[in-house]
This record gives C-alpha cells, structure tokens and sequence, in this order.
C-alpha cells in the first residue's frame, strides 16, 4: 500500500500492516494509522514503512502475561485466525494457539474447514503449553464427553451394526459406527474367500456396511468388526455339497511348482497336484497346462475339513490310459517317436496316444556315430516300462545295437555248426586203421592156429 507521510508517499509492505493476515485491504484506504520508518534510501528517493512493529512490541508484553496465567485444562475462548490442512490456529488475544486435526472432533476429519470457519469465536481447552518456544497446544473435541463413553451399554459381541467406511488400509478397512467411535474390519474377516489379498478389492471410503463385532473392549476403546460373518460358512456342510468324488467346475487362481489353486466358489478352494492335471504329459509347470483365471473341470479327491482344504485332481475325470499303453509299449516293441525336447540327461520323446518316453544321450545315438536334434522323427526301442511311475524308457541305438549282436550271434552260430561237422568227419578213417589193425591181428592168429596144427 501506498501511505501519505507529511506529503511524501512511503511504501507499506503488506506483510507489515498488521500480525495477522490481512484478507481484506480496502479497509484501510483513507484510513489513519501510526507507522514507523524502517527504510529510506536516499539515492531512489524510497521509504518504507511498518505498522507492524509497533504492536509487535506490545503483544510481545501482552503474550508474556498470557502465557503466565495458562494452565493445563483451562478453558478459553479464542477467535479462528488462520486454517491449514493439520489443523487451526486460534488468536487468544496475542497469542496464538493451534488445534490440530486431530483434536478438532473425536470423529475423523479430512478437512478441518468441515468443523470451523475463519474469524469464527470458538472456546477451546489448553492441552500443554512450551513457555520459552510460545507453543500452545488447544483442543475442541475435549470440550465434549468421548463418544465411547456414551457407547450403548448393551452392545456385545455378536450383535450386528451399521456403519461408515472412514479410512481404508491394505490390511482392513474403520468403519464408523457412531461419531468417534471407529471398530476395524479386518481383510480377513471380509470374505470367506482366500484370494482376497487387499481391503480395496472389497470396500471403498464412504461405504455403508452393515456388520457383526467380533470383540470389544470398551477400556482401550477398540472393537472389531466382521463381515463374512453374515454369510453362512461354505465349509459347514461342504462335505455334502462338495462329496468325495463330485465334479465341477473352478476358476484358476494361482500356481505354485507343485500344482494349481483354483477357487470352485467363494471361499471353497482347493489344490491340483501337478502330477494330477494329465496322465500322459509329463508337466513341468502348471502354467504349461493351463493359465490363471481360465475355467478348469476338477474331481474332489480329498476333503480336510478342520485345516479347510481340497484335494483335487483334473486327470481323474478320464479314464486311466496306462492299462491300454502298457500292452502297447511293451519292452522290446518298436515304435516311432519324435524328439521334443533336449534336455541335458538326455531328451523327452513324443510317441503316439499323446505320451512322452524318454532316452539318455547314449541311447540317442544314431549308426552312424551322430546325434539327433530336437524335431527329429526317429524309430525307438523300449527297454523299460513302468506303469506305475508312468515311466517309458527308449533307445535308438538299441535298434541296430540288437541287429548286429544277433548277426555276430548268427555268425557264432556258423562257425560252432562248422566244428561239429569237421568233428564228425574226422572219426571216419580211425575204423579202417582199426580194421587194417584187426585184419593183421587175424592173420597172426591164422597163422598161429596153423602152427599149432602142425
């Protein structure tokens, strides 16, 4: 502003016009006041001045009188001066006091502007007081009885009440059941369902919710609140709704390395064994099979009703394949299979009726002292079977490996079956060196015979 001194024109800052913000400067056009020079330079021909600093001074004497007649709890009446987003401060006639948010209503308050108005006259109680920093500290909502004070006195756990989402939080969402009185509903007191990872995905700030309290305990002013508790329990009779053996139909939740969670309605889930999805694929990751979210066909394999689970099964809804294969792939059979993957213990082969064999490096092998590569159609021998680890083991190399054992057995063969015929041959001559011997041995007894004659 532009002040009129002796017929020099000075200037006013209008920080310097008065303590307390000025909202309104019109009032002072035309209007008389005594300032005090605080600046002038010569060479610009400039002068400020300040309104200010002379009642600074007498509020400085003014605040050290206040503040010697403060005491804890006392009651005041005090005037709004200026209202921020963490609370209120209050002109207590030279001395400022600031109400915080918190202790403006016993309720939640986003906004202190929702409780007070500027230049509004409020009474207000003195909570603490800091002499040498001049800190007030005031209350509001002190003046008036706790609200958990007026609580219903027949209220108990189990009974059911209405509120307000206040404040939401990951772990739970505070409700307002009456003002200043919050109880806390717990993430997993919201849904009988197991998925919920987050208060957000159910409730919202301004919600009405009707709910059941779980505890209370009027002494520390806490209470906890329910609201699967007004559905009934899908587990209490889920034997008889979800038998041993029944179908249906879930939704795929998660997957783990060890199998699939899926969810057959809220709050009834259940696992799938990795080895239960296929009795043929062999499944490394469930996510090879199926993928969240996506509807799958479950059988109720088990049901552990105290620890709330399900075991379910997906392969279980078809017919055990294994008794037809086993006659099929019996050890020594040749088949023809294609290799699908390589895998550093060797690699998994796809043979017919949708199953998978498998053969180490050194049965991959080829005649020709080479290696197959992935996609490779090949014949393969199988060498072991085991239905009951749905295991099927194969050789390439058994193939050729086998023909040449059975041609050097077949020429093994040949040349024993030559020593037996050369065997038999050989005894022929001895009977006429025999009879040569003979026919000498009868001469000499001729001749003996005609010597003894004589």
């Amino acid at each position: 502003m532009i002040v009129d001194v002796f017929g020099i024109e000075a200037f006013l800052p209008g920080s310097q016009i008065d303590v307390k913000p000025i909202r309104d400067y019109d009032v002072f056009v035309n209007k008389t006041m005594e300032f005090k020079v605080v600046k002038i330079n010569n060479e610009f021909r400039n002068v400020v001045v300040s309104h200010k600093v002379l009642i600074e001074a007498e509020l400085e004497e003014k605040k050290k009188e206040i503040m010697s007649q403060l005491q804890k709890g006392q009651v005041i009446e005090g005037t709004v001066k200026n209202i921020t987003s963490y609370g209120v401060f209050i002109d207590l006639g030279g001395v400022d006091g600031l109400i915080h948010i918190t202790d403006l209503s016993w309720g939640r308050v986003s906004d202190p502007k929702e409780v007070v108005t500027l230049d509004q006259k409020i009474n207000v109680v003195i909570l603490d007081f800091d002499d040498e920093k001049k800190r007030i500290a005031l209350g509001l909502k002190q003046l008036t009885p706790h609200p958990w004070d007026a609580l219903d006195a027949n209220l108990q756990v189990g009974d059911k009440v209405k509120g307000k989402v206040v404040v939401m939080a990951d772990y739970g969402a505070f409700v307002e059941i009456a003002p200043g009185v919050e109880g806390l509903i717990h993430v997993s007191e919201m849904s009988w369902s197991q998925h919920v990872r987050s208060a957000n995905d159910i409730l919202k700030v301004g919600d009405e919710v009707e709910a059941q309290i779980l505890t209370l305990d009027r002494a520390e002013r806490k209470m906890s609140l329910g609201l699967k508790q007004l559905k009934a329990d899908p587990w209490a009779d889920i034997e008889v709704r979800f038998p041993v053996g029944s179908t249906h139909t879930a939704k795929v939740r998660n997957f783990t390395n060890f199998g699939v969670f899926v969810e057959i309605e809220d709050g009834v889930e259940g696992l799938i064994h990795i080895s239960d999805l296929s009795w043929t694929k062999k499944i490394k990751h469930p996510s090879e099979f199926t993928q969240i979210g996506a509807p799958i066909e479950v059988q109720v394999l088990e049901i552990d009703k105290e620890n709330r689970r399900l075991s379910l099964g997906h392969k279980q809804l078809e017919a055990n394949p294994w008794d037809e294969i086993e006659a099929i792939y019996t050890v020594g059979s040749i088949h023809e299979g294609k290799i699908a993957e390589m895998i550093d213990k060797g690699a998994v082969i796809a043979l017919q009726e949708g199953i998978e064999g498998f053969a180490t490096p050194k049965h991959l092998q080829k005649e020709d002292g080479s290696q197959p590569v992935a996609g490779e159609t090949l014949q393969f021998k199988v060498i072991e079977f085991n239905k009951d680890s749905r295991r099927i083991i194969l050789s390439h190399s058994r193939i050729f490996e086998d023909v040449a054992k059975a041609e050097a057995r077949k020429e093994q063969q040949a040349k024993r079956a030559a020593k037996k015929a050369e065997a038999k041959e050989a005894p022929v001559a001895m009977p006429s060196i025999e009879k040569t011997t003979l026919g000498d041995i009868d001469a000499l007894a001729a001749l003996r015979d005609k010597l003894a004659g004589k």
